[in-house]
């Protein structure tokens, strides 16, 4: 079965390089890819309820450039010679980013989201950049793949997995990280980061089950010593020189306090590697 994963676009050089990214990292997959350019009218505000109606000048005015840029975009995508497995469809839509792409992924039934972390000016602060930290947190029903702007696309030597040992995972909540190991044959760390040195009973049983979600993969675990979960995790992929990072960003309990909103924010901007936000499908 094709693979479906949206592309929001905001048409800056960030959002071209993710896509790129995904074209390499997924050439020998058959996908659908939805390049998806949300845009607002002159003098409206989406939060503030002014609607702007179809054929009203400034509202046609937006919704054309949003198109012609999409129809760039696809001539663009043509030049670059992408795999024949690959198809590009376009759609433009008067809304937010965010709630842009959370219709489109309950509307199209999309598999992932990749994104860059910087947007239109290419400034860290403005809407796909902004608006990716939103998608990791916010976009529940499907994982969303962060790529960092100034990253191009290489196989990753390996893939960091922090964890607390204490979800109860699940095979379809790993189904994107289990793929990109696979497909790209790259190790996956399992990184545990406590003040406590030893695993309690429930956490033994909670490692035997992720290591059978992961069978089939490379993998090895690895303990940190430390308060600080996010001082742990960059001074491990920092040491090592990982390539990407994978974490389920679950609500309440244990990670809903770790990888909280400053935990997402620090990964959203200041990752070096391509970050994938998985979710705990229960919340």
């Amino acid at each position: 079965m094709k693979k479906k994963i949206l592309l929001p676009t905001d048409f800056s050089k960030s959002a071209w390089n993710s896509l790129k990214y995904a074209s390499e990292l997924y050439k020998n997959e058959e996908v659908d890819f939805y390049l998806l350019n949300a845009f607002t009218v002159q003098n409206y505000s989406i939060e503030n309820m002014m609607v702007p109606e179809p054929g009203e000048k400034y509202f046609e005015a937006s919704k054309s450039n949003s198109e012609l840029g999409l129809q760039k975009l696809l001539k663009r995508i043509e030049l670059l010679n992408v795999p024949v497995n690959h198809t590009y469809f376009t759609k433009s839509v008067y809304n937010t980013p965010l709630e842009a792409v959370k219709s489109f992924v309950e509307d199209k039934d999309i598999d992932l989201v990749l994104v860059s972390n910087k947007g239109e000016t290419d400034s860290i602060d403005v809407l796909i950049g902004s608006n990716s930290i939103d998608f990791m947190e916010k976009v529940r029903n499907c994982p969303v793949f962060m790529v960092p702007s100034e990253v191009n696309f290489k196989e990753p030597n390996e893939i960091v997995f922090p964890t607390s040992f204490k979800t109860h995972y699940k095979r379809k909540e790993l189904k994107h990280l289990y793929e990109i190991a696979r497909i790209t044959n790259a190790p996956i760390r399992i990184l545990h980061v406590s003040s406590e040195q030893k695993l309690s009973e429930e956490q033994i049983e909670k490692k035997t089950l992720l290591e059978e979600c992961f069978d089939g993969l490379t993998y090895s675990f690895h303990f940190l010593e430390s308060t600080d979960v996010q001082t742990g995790l960059n001074l491990f992929t920092q040491s090592r020189n990982s390539g990407m990072i994978a974490f389920i960003n679950k609500k309440h309990s244990f990670f809903g306090s770790i990888f909280s909103k400053p935990m997402v924010k620090d990964l959203g901007y200041n990752a070096k590697v391509p970050v994938l936000a998985l979710h705990d499908l229960r919340n």
